[in-house]
Parts: C-alpha cells; structure tokens; sequence
C-alpha cells in the first residue's frame, strides 16, 4: 500500500478507519493483542502510518498501550465503569442539553434533525448488521457532539470531550446484542423536540432519560 494523495486518504486514515471498522465488526475483540509487525504484515503498511492510527485510536478510548507490552484493544467496561460514565454524564450532559434550548439555530436544527432520522433509520438493524451498526454508533456520536457544542460554553464542551473516549468504549461494548437502538431512537426524538421547541427543562429531563435508559439497557436491567 503506497501513499495515495490529492483528495484521497493519507495511509494512516485508511488504517484508522480500517482498525475502527474492525472494532466494530467484532473482528477484533476487546482486549485482543494489536502487534505491530503482525498488523503490517496483515495490512500490507509500513509501521509508521499504523503506529500513528493506533496512536489515535488510543485517544478514543478504544485502544490501550502498556509498557513493554504494546497496543490491545481495550477491555470490555466492567459494570462499575458503566455505571461510573453514567453518572457523570448524568451531571453534565442534561446541562448541555438545557443551554443548547436556549441558543437553537436553524442550521443547527438541521443537523440535529439529520442524526435523529439516521439514528431512528438503524434502530431495527444495530444489533444484527455491521451497517446498521456503524450507522447507529456515527449518528449516535454526532447527536450528542452537536448538543455539546450548542451549549456555548467552551468549558462544558471540553468536559464532555473528555468524557468522549470512553463513551465510544461504551457504544462500541454496548454491540453485543444490546445496543436498545429501537427504544434509544424515540428517546432522540424527545430530546431533539424539547430543544427545537425551546424548552431548556424538558431537555434536561429527557437527555437525562436517555442517558439512564442506554445504561439499563447494556447492563440488561
């Protein structure tokens, strides 16, 4: 594989793209070994472009590096972990849905609205389509970005980025047979009419909703 140029990908987007779809197609299993010379041989790329992919997907949360060891997918969340991002989403993401009733913009409806449709478009095929799947975890991930961003507060939004990798490690374990996407669709939709019509609490109670739903329903309770 050489590097391609012009519009096209550099090497290391292909790799991180071609590792994340891996993840999500169950491909590559939480805590599974990323060997370096193993992945180059595989993927026909040099080591500096998929040290830089892995690189990034460790920023997400979805890979771990240990000392002397390298790279692994990382781990499934233990129910403690879960239950832990649960409450501190539950802290700061109604808050960001509130303020983000309070400064709608037509265009940011818009995008909004197109990752409710997309998200509502995958429900009957999350658990059971690699496509389905992927749709789900994308139009999940901007549903929620959009709203942190909409709040107008810079610092709020960085905490909610902070928090970004390990949702991701949260959507990716929620795969195996429970993302909810069909009950998580109008929970979406409920939120995304509470900011459309402007009214900050009923976000706030929704996203909250919401938030506690998608933990009851990877744990199975």
């Amino acid at each position: 594989m050489t590097e391609q140029s012009g519009t096209r990908q550099p090497i290391a987007d292909q790799m991180y793209a071609i590792l994340l779809q891996q993840f999500m197609s169950g491909e590559r299993t939480p805590g599974e070994s990323l060997n370096i010379g193993a992945l180059t041989r595989e993927l026909n790329v040099s080591q500096t472009p998929l040290r830089e992919a892995l690189a990034r997907l460790e920023h997400t949360g979805l890979v771990q590096r240990e000392a002397l060891r390298g790279y692994r997918v990382a781990p499934m969340m233990t129910r403690d972990e879960v239950e832990q991002l649960m409450e501190a989403r539950l802290l700061l993401e109604p808050s960001l849905a509130k303020a983000a009733a309070a400064n709608v913009t037509d265009e940011f409806l818009a995008r909004l609205h197109e990752t409710v449709v997309e998200f509502r478009d995958s429900a009957d095929h999350a658990d059971v389509e690699a496509e389905g799947f992927n749709t789900y975890w994308r139009s999940d991930d901007r549903f929620h970005m959009l709203i942190a961003a909409q709040a107008g507060n810079r610092f709020l939004e960085l905490s909610y980025a902070a928090l970004g990798g390990q949702i991701q490690r949260f959507r990716l374990f929620s795969k195996f047979g429970r993302t909810g996407a069909s009950r998580a669709a109008p929970e979406h939709e409920a939120i995304y009419e509470a900011i459309a019509a402007g009214d900050g609490a009923r976000a706030a109670e929704t996203m909250r909703r919401h938030i506690v739903g998608a933990t009851e329903r990877l744990l199975g309770t």
